[in-house]
């Protein structure tokens, strides 16, 4: 018997017995599948969720979409997203680049305005562009990305490849996977050219800014918007954000703010704080959880010498760390 009639002979014997082992439970899906269903389509729970979905993204994209605009610097092309009436834009650091570039925005109706790139957070890839003209612009409400659960539905608008003549926001639906102080992350499509374009809840506030694509087209970085609140008014006067760096990571899911690893040459490091360590207070504020020791430090700036009081096997301890500039 040749080599290729016994393959096809084991791959039959092989389905043989699959279908003996399966084919009772096949059966029994078909004749579930095949009994007649109470009530009709329009009855099912499910079908009406779907539907209240869709008239609430629709109502989210109708509203938003004339303050979703392109942004062209030289040969480079991104979005953004026009946060107030006189014309401040947010978008992506990498997409603004450096403070005091002329950029060029274009509404959804191919209108041109002559813009400028203000201040960058390079740490978060935050950015931010002003219009030229007192407006008034179309613009949308800023949100809140702590109110953001994991699973919450949202809406991504950009224009991917660039600016297109006829072709309105492109719009992507998904839901939040993950997200902190730092980064949000969705199932919404990303591609080249969506970076710096809004993300919105389903009230049709900007809750994050398109950063990068993730692992896969699937899994996808934004900024959170709430970083865009705490650093505005370093934005607004085109300067570049630098942030503290402490130099530790924690356990976001403890109610203790514990620390799983020290960063080697780091300042916490340098200040001989260990991993296990719990953090009780930061700079005589006292700390409940991981979080609320990283918005603490969000409000000091690098070179600051803060007092950190930690407890280690039982015992307390005061340290004195000199923060440093967070590494790009």
């Amino acid at each position: 018997m040749s080599q290729a009639l016994r393959i096809v002979r084991g791959l039959l014997l092989l389905f043989v017995v699959s279908l003996a082992l399966v084919g009772p439970r096949l059966a029994d899906h078909f004749a579930v599948a095949q009994q007649p269903r109470p009530g009709s389509l329009q009855d099912d729970p499910l079908v009406a969720q779907l539907r209240l979905l869709q008239e609430k993204v629709q109502a989210v994209i109708e509203r938003v979409k004339p303050a979703v605009v392109a942004i062209e610097i030289g040969p480079g092309q991104g979005s953004g997203v026009v946060v107030t009436k006189d014309g401040y834009v947010l978008t992506a650091g990498h997409v603004s680049g450096k403070p005091g570039r002329q950029v060029t925005v274009i509404f959804p109706d191919g209108k041109r305005i002559k813009g400028t790139t203000l201040g960058m957070n390079p740490s978060m890839d935050s950015g931010m562009v002003k219009l030229e003209g007192a407006g008034p612009w179309p613009y949308v409400e800023m949100g809140d990305t702590s109110q953001l659960q994991v699973g919450d539905w949202v809406v991504a608008l950009g224009h991917p490849s660039g600016f297109r003549p006829g072709r309105p926001p492109v719009v992507r639906l998904g839901r939040v996977l993950r997200m902190s102080e730092q980064f949000l992350v969705t199932d919404c499509t990303l591609v080249g050219g969506d970076s710096g374009g809004p993300l919105f809840d389903l009230r049709g506030r900007v809750v994050g800014i398109h950063s990068r694509i993730g692992a896969s087209l699937a899994d996808n970085v934004h900024v959170p918007v709430n970083t865009y609140h705490e650093t505005w008014e370093t934005l607004a006067r085109g300067e570049v954000v630098i942030m503290p760096y402490l130099g530790v990571r924690g356990d976001e899911q403890a109610e203790q703010a514990k620390i799983l690893e020290v960063m080697p040459d780091s300042p916490a490091a340098k200040a001989g704080i260990q991993p296990n360590d719990i953090i009780l207070s930061f700079d005589g504020r006292k700390i409940t959880n991981y979080r609320s020791l990283v918005e603490q430090l969000r409000r000091k700036r690098p070179g600051q010498v803060v007092s950190v009081e930690v407890l280690r096997n039982g015992e307390k301890l005061e340290l004195k760390v000199k923060l440093a500039a967070r590494p790009m």
